[in-house]
């Protein structure tokens, strides 16, 4: 399986219609490859809080009609990243799109766990409340965004929904890169998945982005990582090493906790 994880810089400058239509050429460059996967926020950028109710879309807005169409004439599977999307009968939501290689939305992904503690995303938008995973023909995809990386108990959620390939949008900033890191090792150990990891490059908001995307194995070997700048970074990979991990190091049926409530005394 071949996937592709466009690390998309986001300097401010560019026009959220600009960097749509750039970013819309490169998915369909990706013609070839089964998945695509694209970063968190990218059309306003993650720490870019004063423009997420100005540019907020619809579920199926601009960028949804943008991405399924780049979807359908690439023939891949996208991960489109994420939007700030308004809800008409509620509050903003940072919201994952994923479309079929026919250009069907496939799943929506509301994230869970918001940044900011007191400010920023944890009070502009509303957390999201389903886990979400997505059946492709060769491995089933968990889909999580950004902080999400840092809640294991999201991940072993989504392996007890079926989950054998994680991907994850992000917007994450270069001073905490070593955490970027580690985490997306741990997540894929712990929970024997592969792990795809694509964040943005550049400086929004004043701030520094890790860049750095990262593929690593069910027994946290990197796969491939991207450098600092804009890149489009493509890796192959067997699925079928999910079950094979799983079947040599049966680790996650030794679970005890989090499967029936625990005894009080």
């Amino acid at each position: 399986m071949r996937a592709s994880l466009i690390q998309i810089d986001v300097n401010e400058g560019e026009s959220v219609e600009s960097r749509r239509r750039r970013v819309t050429a490169l998915v369909r460059e990706q013609a070839g490859a089964d998945l695509v996967v694209l970063p968190e926020l990218w059309t306003t950028g993650a720490f870019a809080y004063e423009e997420f109710a100005t540019e907020a879309e619809p579920l199926e807005g601009p960028t949804y009609e943008a991405m399924a169409k780049a979807a359908s004439e690439a023939g891949v599977w996208l991960h489109a990243g994420s939007i700030p999307e308004r809800d008409p009968d509620g509050p903003l939501y940072n919201t994952s799109l994923v479309f079929s290689p026919s250009g069907e939305l496939a799943a929506a992904y509301r994230k869970i766990h918001r940044f900011g503690f007191d400010k920023g995303e944890a009070v502009l938008m509303g957390a999201g409340q389903e886990l979400v995973t997505v059946r492709l023909p060769e491995t089933t995809l968990g889909v999580a965004t950004c902080y999400d990386l840092r809640f294991p108990e999201l991940f072993r959620g989504l392996v007890d929904a079926g989950a054998e390939t994680m991907v994850l949008s992000a917007g994450w900033p270069e001073r905490r890169r070593a955490h970027w890191t580690l985490l997306a090792q741990a997540r894929a150990v712990e929970n024997q998945a592969f792990v795809l990891a694509c964040g943005t490059a550049g400086t929004h908001a004043g701030v520094p982005q890790a860049g750095h995307s990262i593929v690593v194995d069910p027994w946290g070997e990197v796969l491939a990582e991207a450098g600092a700048g804009e890149e489009i970074l493509t890796v192959d990979f067997d699925p079928a090493r999910v079950a094979t991990t799983r079947e040599q190091f049966p680790a996650l049926k030794d679970r005890l906790l989090g499967l029936e409530p625990p005894t009080h005394r």
